[in-house]
């Protein structure tokens, strides 16, 4: 059995360090580097870093700063931003990353993910989905939640997991920077449509929202991004995470869950 990880997501626009509120007005908080360090010294278990400017601006990949960002990493690192075509996810692996995360381009290609999962294992291949609900029912948006698909959320899951990806990230727009809990209606929709590892991200605001997510789902990720960058009512900018008696708390709620079933 996988044991649960508590995921910081990191932003990058400009290659800076920033955070949305439901995607939007990005606030700059500094160097993504000097979070990395502050990571790696609290024992992360893995971080997810996204360019939000590359597809929205039809720019490359920056390989440059993934290079400097995987070679000062000391956790895996789930890239995701700007990629196009499988030439470049074999680059970015080679410089040290461990999963890539694939968004648009898995949408408007679908070959994209056989072929990358055929290459670096589907372990390594990670689907992100952005999504809203529109008129009641949960649509799914690409370019940074610019532009909507279309495409149904369930058949979307279906299809990809039988593509090979091998993990899925449901990034829940109106909840992101809101640090009022995660959003469970979301989540009680695509559960059962899910066979493969999952991973939430949008709305932490505690730790007891992470332990809440772990325990009541079994989901093998519980991801957020305000939550591990600011601190206090004031929103002052402090790198943080659970040390490890806080996060043996939070993923022992889940083993207490299981044995009680």
């Amino acid at each position: 059995m996988l044991r649960p990880r508590i995921i910081p997501c990191l932003l990058i626009k400009d290659g800076g360090l920033v955070k949305t509120i439901g995607f939007d007005n990005p606030k700059y908080l500094g160097d993504p580097i000097n979070a990395v360090k502050i990571f790696n010294e609290k024992l992360v278990d893995e971080l997810i870093i996204l360019d939000i400017d590359a597809t929205v601006k039809n720019q490359e990949p920056d390989m440059e700063m993934i290079s400097n960002l995987a070679s000062e990493c000391r956790m895996p690192i789930c890239y995701g931003g700007g990629i196009k075509n499988v030439k470049q996810i074999r680059q970015i692996i080679a410089l040290g990353v461990e999963k890539i995360s694939i968004s648009s381009a898995a949408i408007q290609n679908p070959d994209i993910v056989s072929e990358a999962s055929e290459y670096v294992g589907n372990q390594s291949i990670v689907l992100t989905l952005d999504v809203k609900k529109v008129n009641d029912e949960y649509q799914v948006f690409t370019h940074n939640g610019s532009k909507m698909t279309g495409l149904d959320l369930i058949e979307i899951i279906r299809k990809y997991q039988n593509l090979g990806v091998g993990e899925i990230v449901i990034n829940s727009i109106s909840y992101d920077g809101t640090m009022n809990g995660y959003d469970f209606v979301l989540i009680d929709y695509i559960k059962d449509g899910v066979n493969i590892p999952l991973t939430i991200l949008g709305g932490a605001g505690s730790h007891d929202d992470i332990g809440m997510l772990i325990s009541k789902y079994g989901l093998i990720g519980a991801s957020a991004g305000s939550l591990f960058v600011f601190k206090g009512a004031y929103k002052a900018v402090l790198i943080n995470y659970p040390n490890l008696v806080e996060k043996e708390n939070i993923i022992s709620r889940y083993y207490e869950t299981q044995t009680t079933q």
